[in-house]
Formats: C-alpha cells, structure tokens, sequence
C-alpha cells in the first residue's frame, strides 16, 4: 500500500496542488491536521481534502477557525489570520472541520501505525526534541505514529537504548527533492512529513511523505511551487504581510 501523509497545509493552495501533481498514484491519503489558518485559500483547501482524503485529525488551528476553540492563546498574526479564515469559510465547510476527529486514530487494518497533530499524548504538544519524543515512542504496540504541528520534516526513532533522529538531507535546494528511510523491524518511529502549506525548516518547498507498506519505506519530499501566487493571495485577501514573506524564508 501507498499512503500519502500530508500535514499543515495551512490554506496554501498552490503548496497543495503542487504536491498532489507530484505524487502520481497513490492507495490512501491521510492528512494530519491545520488544512486552514494563515494561507488565503481555506475553501478551496478543505474542499480538495474532504474529496481526496481517507483519513483526517484535526489540527488545533482547524479548531480555532471552525469556532471549536478561542484564538486568544494564538500570537497576533496568527490570531489575525484565524479570525480572517473563521468569516472567510462557508457554513458547510466549517461544519466539516468541526466534525473532524481529535487524534490519534488508527487507519483500517493497521493496528502499529498511528496518526495524530501534534502528541499522539496531547494534540497541542509540539515534539521537537528528543526529550518531547521520548514518551510518546513508549506506546506498546505502535511502530510508527505520524505527526504533525511543528512544520518541521523528519522525527525520532527508538530501538532498544538507541535513539536517533531523523533528519532528511536533500541535494538541491529550488527542485523536487526525495530522501528515503529505510524502516527496520523492532524499531518505533516518530514521523513527521513536514508542513505544505508553510515550512519552517528552512527549506521554502511543500513537504509531504510516502509510506510504502511493501517497500518498507517512507520517502520524505520536497517539491516547489508557485509561491509568489501565494504571497499575492495572501497580500490581497489583507492577511499579514508576514505570513506572505516567511513563505520565501521557509521559517
């Protein structure tokens, strides 16, 4: 099976499109959550994720913009473009996001592998540091939980006492990129595919991973795309003008 992981996909509609012409065929899709907030494309955005996607957590910025949640705990900016997004989707569309499940769920069939925001222990929880990941990789009985939150592509793995991180390393900076991981058995893994929508890796390209069930891989992506399209969504909506040049910076 190929599965497409995508996550934070932020409203950023060129990101998207860009990713879903550069996958080809795929088997399932799982979005990890944020499909909304900060970008200026939020409709159509859901629309092609409630269409093509099998699996969907919800994200906290999809909680705040759908009315679940408050966005007095966002910074300024994002507070901003979250209360934009909120007036800016249709009734149906907000409805949906609300419906969307809390993480982490189980895909059919697949009781190791896990899908989630951010913690698979609390969805709000950003898992940066080794530290961060040492709990949630003691779950019995998962081999490999997919997050999301932090916009930064790659994750943890545990085998016994040996822990490392995981880091993609790419050999161009502007063209599509792909960095393989060869999965081992006996071993947990924390797996990030990195934010569409809005990186903050450094790296201006959507991200996005592939889980090949008979390979036993998981191929980390990185693909580029129209960005000054969605900077000038996002000028014109009178979103930010922030969020418009950290997507050039990719932080």
């Amino acid at each position: 099976m190929r599965a497409i992981v995508l996550s934070d996909i932020h409203g950023n509609l060129e990101a998207l499109n860009a990713v879903l012409a550069a996958v080809g065929e795929f088997d399932v899709l799982w979005n990890l959550g944020d499909i909304v907030g900060y970008g200026a494309s939020p409709n159509e955005v859901v629309a092609i994720v409630r269409e093509q996607a099998q699996m969907n957590v919800r994200g906290n910025h999809d909680r705040v913009c759908c009315g679940l949640a408050s966005a007095l705990g966002f910074n300024p900016v994002a507070r901003a473009a979250a209360e934009w997004t909120r007036q800016e989707m249709t009734a149906e569309n907000r409805e949906w996001l609300a419906t969307t499940p809390k993480g982490p769920l189980t895909p059919d069939g697949m009781p190791a592998v896990s899908l989630a925001h951010g913690s698979p222990l609390n969805e709000d929880q950003y898992i940066i540091t080794m530290r961060d990941a040492w709990a949630p990789l003691q779950q019995d009985g998962i081999a490999i939980t997919f997050i999301g939150h932090t916009h930064l592509q790659g994750g943890f793995e545990q085998k016994g006492l040996d822990w490392q991180e995981i880091r993609p390393r790419y050999s161009t900076r502007n063209n599509a990129d792909c960095w393989s991981l060869d999965l081992t058995e006996g071993t947990r893994y924390l797996i990030n595919p990195g934010s569409i929508g809005q990186p903050r890796d450094n790296d201006w390209r959507a991200a996005f991973a592939i889980y090949d069930t008979e390979a036993c891989t998981i191929d980390f992506h990185r693909v580029p795309y129209d960005l000054t399209a969605a900077q000038g969504r996002i000028l014109m909506a009178g979103l930010p003008e922030k969020l418009a040049a950290r997507l050039r910076e990719g932080r």
